[in-house]
C-alpha cells in the first residue's frame, strides 16, 4: 500500500517508516506461529513480542537514522527527547490482548515521526492482514459515505461520549481491538468514526494520525483542536478520527 515514489525527504520518511513497521509485523507473525505450536502460554506470547519488536524498532531506527530520538511503549523515556529535532514515535505491538489469541488480525505496530515538532510522516502496519499503511501512499478519493455511518468501538469498553456520539449519528457500532487497526479501518474505507475518550499514548495514536491525515480525514481531539506530539508528559486525553463529512457533527456531541 505504499507510493514507489520516495523523491522528497518526507516521502522518504514515510517509506522508511512503512519498511520498518512491516519487518516488525513479519517477526511478530513468525513469533506467534512459533509459539503457538509450541504450546506457550498467551500471556508469554504477548510479553516476549512486545519486548522483540520493540528491540527490533529501537535497533533498526538507530542504525538507520542514528542522530534521532526514539519514545516507545516498550522503552524507559529519555526527555533529552524533547531538545532534539526527529523523534520516532514507536508502539512496536499495539493490540497486545488480540496478538495473544490465535487467528486475530486486529492488532498493529506503529512507526511515526515528528520533526521540529510537527507530525510529518508515519506508518502502521496490519500484520495479520498483510498490510501497511504509510504517510508515503498514494492518495486515493475517499469512497463514498454510506447512508447509516459506521463507528469503530473497543471490544471491552464503549465511554458514554463515544455511544451518545454514534447515537446521534444513528450509527452501527463495530468491535474491534488496537488502536491502529480502528484507525486504519476508517482509512481503508470499512468504518467511518473512530473517537476516543479514556486517554491512551502518544504511541497510541501517532502513526495511526498520521496515516490518517494523509489519508485525508480529520484528525484532531475532540474539542476540534490539535493533536500535539512529542510532548513532556506523553499522555493524551482524547481523540477523534473520522470522515470530513461527519466531523462537525461529531465534535458537536463529543465536546459537550
Amino acid at each position: 500500500m505504499t507510493n514507489p515514489d520516495v523523491s522528497s525527504p518526507l516521502l522518504a520518511d514515510g517509506q522508511a517508516a512503512a519498511d520498518i513497521a512491516t519487518e516488525a509485523g513479519a517477526l511478530l507473525l513468525a513469533h506467534r506461529t512459533d509459539q503457538e505450536r509450541a504450546g506457550a502460554d498467551p500471556s508469554d506470547v504477548r510479553k516476549a513480542g512486545d519486548q522483540l519488536s520493540h528491540d527490533f524498532l529501537v535497533a533498526t531506527l538507530g542504525r538507520r537514522f542514528p542522530g534521532d530520538a526514539v519514545l516507545s511503549e516498550e522503552g524507559a523515556d529519555d526527555l533529552a527527547r524533547l531538545a532534539a529535532d526527529r523523534v520516532w514515535i514507536v508502539d512496536p505491538l499495539d493490540g497486545t490482548r488480540e496478538f495473544g489469541e490465535s487467528g486475530r488480525t486486529d492488532w498493529a505496530v506503529h512507526v511515526a515521526l515528528v520533526e521540529a515538532g510537527r507530525l510529518v510522516a508515519g506508518a502502521v502496519a496490519v500484520p495479520g492482514l498483510g498490510v501497511t499503511f504509510s504517510t508515503a501512499d498514494a492518495v486515493a478519493p475517499l469512497p463514498a459515505l454510506p447512508a447509516v455511518p459506521r463507528v469503530v468501538v473497543s471490544r471491552t469498553r464503549r465511554p458514554a461520549p463515544v455511544t451518545a456520539m454514534a447515537e446521534a449519528l444513528g450509527a452501527e457500532l463495530i468491535e474491534m481491538g488496537s488502536a491502529g487497526a480502528k484507525a486504519m479501518a476508517v482509512v481503508r474505507g470499512e468504518a467511518d468514526v473512530y473517537a476516543h475518550t479514556g486517554g491512551q499514548y502518544e504511541w497510541d495514536s501517532a502513526a495511526p494520525v498520521a496515516v490518517a491525515r494523509a489519508a485525508g480525514l480529520h484528525v484532531s481531539r475532540i474539542d476540534g483542536s490539535e493533536l500535539r506530539y512529542n510532548q513532556e508528559n506523553p499522555w493524551l486525553p482524547d481523540l477523534l478520527i473520522c470522515r470530513p463529512e461527519l466531523a462537525d457533527r461529531a465534535l458537536g456531541v463529543l465536546g459537550r
